[in-house]
């Protein structure tokens, strides 16, 4: 590490694993209460749900909730939400950069975009493999509807794996991993510009709005099915057909708080991501200079 200056130092492939996550978490703090308005705006009117409260809007839904059910249940899921964050982002995030040089031929310079997107469908699959057992749990507690206390069907956390491996088997936890793949590709490759705040800003609300247009029919029907009670849909396509029998705005129901919570999530998130990885490669640094 000779001959570096400490913010000059390219971070090691554990500084952007850890530093991803962290990131990642610390976002999902600031944005959680925008994606559990995305969710439960996403099963209402779903056929069987006997949702007791009608929601309007992404203001009206999180009021409706801090009203309702308490400002905590805007928070509802999130010890699983960082939990997946540190599994998933760590993974798509801070490893891109490993697996894009892996694809790179060797003597090239630069990526193609075709080595890019190859390698984030290839960190984006790799995440929600590990991840997927955090999704389902924190889709779970987002969409409970608490009234009255005590009335969840879990606990805690770790109640909500061990009853759902119990009464679903292991496979509940991973439930449609594979067919939602494609949901993580549709939103997996984006913010590949610039390190300033301005670019970062335009690029992430941008690229969300896309993402959100092209991705949401996937994430409405994956958050249903992965709330789903066992037999209630005899399998994805079951329950996208249930959906489209709503018509075909409920493929797009949540719209305005997904691209709100994607945009300053991807915001918050790459901006502490490159303060965070400048402060660890100075403290690394410095452990190994002498002086």
């Amino acid at each position: 590490m000779v001959g570096f200056k400490p913010p000059d130092a390219p971070p090691t492939t554990t500084v952007k694993f850890f530093g991803a996550g962290t990131a990642a978490c610390f976002a999902d703090i600031l944005t959680f209460p925008l994606d559990t308005a995305k969710v439960r705006l996403q099963i209402q009117g779903e056929p069987g749900a006997g949702q007791p409260v009608r929601y309007r809007g992404v203001l009206g839904t999180i009021l409706t909730m801090a009203r309702t059910e308490g400002p905590g249940s805007l928070y509802g899921g999130l010890v699983a939400g960082l939990q997946r964050q540190m599994s998933f982002a760590s993974v798509r995030i801070g490893l891109y950069d490993s697996v894009k040089q892996l694809y790179t031929p060797a003597g090239s310079e630069q990526s193609s975009i075709a080595v890019r997107l190859l390698a984030g469908c290839t960190t984006g699959a790799m995440a929600v493999t590990c991840a997927q057992p955090t999704d389902v749990v924190k889709v779970r507690f987002q969409a409970c509807v608490q009234l009255e206390p005590g009335s969840r069907k879990y606990s805690g956390t770790v109640d909500a794996y061990r009853t759902i491996a119990r009464e679903e088997g292991v496979r509940g936890l991973w439930k449609g991993r594979v067919r939602f793949q494609l949901h993580l590709l549709l939103f997996g490759v984006q913010a590949l510009g610039g390190d300033d705040f301005p670019c970062h800003f335009v690029s992430a609300f941008g690229a969300g709005f896309c993402a959100t247009v092209v991705a949401s029919p996937v994430d409405v029907v994956k958050t249903r099915y992965m709330n789903s009670a066992p037999g209630q849909y005899p399998g994805v396509f079951g329950c996208m057909k249930a959906v489209a029998g709503e018509g075909p705005a409920a493929f797009y129901k949540g719209f305005t708080p997904s691209f709100l919570r994607l945009g300053s999530w991807n915001v918050v998130m790459f901006v502490t991501y490159e303060q965070l990885k400048r402060a660890l490669m100075e403290v690394r640094v410095s452990w190994e200079s002498p002086f």
